[in-house]
């Protein structure tokens, strides 16, 4: 089966990448293409992509483009404040912290998308190996931002424990940072988006 395409859409190259990158992490069964310009995305065919990501500078420059695709369509602003965001349309600041946008692009995500009920079946190679109960239950701690000592205190093991669990869950998940796991717990319904 072939994967749901989305687009990103920025002028900005090292923005473009940034946000493919983590478009990449939040929806892995989605297939992220990036482009500077309306035009390059024009001439690859539009009518293929379910998402377009773009910034408020190339929404404000093609408005009439967007606003026919309005549900498909998330802007990213310089600002969180509704006053000065597009009318209209999905919006999320990308001045926020790594973990506040990455909270908003998986909230985002969930609602859309009904928890992925929507979307096709994640293909063999994405499916990690399986955690353990007490893994899971470490990880739930550190996406919610608890340290290696307040999580063994909260479980009741030792410190030398809980490195030994992180370590694992890092090999088995391929995944090092706090962002990535976030995502992962989230996407695998490990944590509620809404209680990180």
């Amino acid at each position: 089966m072939e994967h749901p395409k989305v687009a990103v859409i920025n002028e900005d190259t090292l923005a473009l990448i940034g946000m493919k990158t983590l478009l990449d992490q939040v929806m892995p069964i989605m297939e992220t293409h990036t482009f500077n310009n309306l035009e390059e995305l024009l001439q690859d065919g539009e009518e293929h992509f379910v998402h377009f990501f773009v910034s408020q500078a190339v929404l404000l420059n093609n408005r009439d483009y967007f606003m026919q695709r309005r549900y498909q369509t998330i802007v990213f602003t310089p600002t969180d404040d509704p006053a000065a965001q597009p009318t209209g349309f999905h919006c999320i600041c990308c001045h926020l912290p790594e973990k506040q946008l990455v909270r908003q692009l998986l909230a985002l995500e969930q609602r859309a998308h009904g928890h992925g009920q929507h979307l096709p079946p994640q293909s063999v190679p994405t499916v990690e190996k399986k955690l353990s109960k007490r893994e899971i239950d470490v990880l739930r701690l550190v996406v919610k931002g608890y340290i290696n000592k307040e999580i063994a205190d909260k479980l009741n093991i030792g410190l030398t424990t809980v490195i030994t669990h992180r370590k694992n869950i890092v090999a088995k998940l391929g995944r090092r940072s706090v962002s990535a796991l976030t995502i992962y717990a989230v996407m695998h319904g490990y944590v509620d988006v809404n209680s990180i």
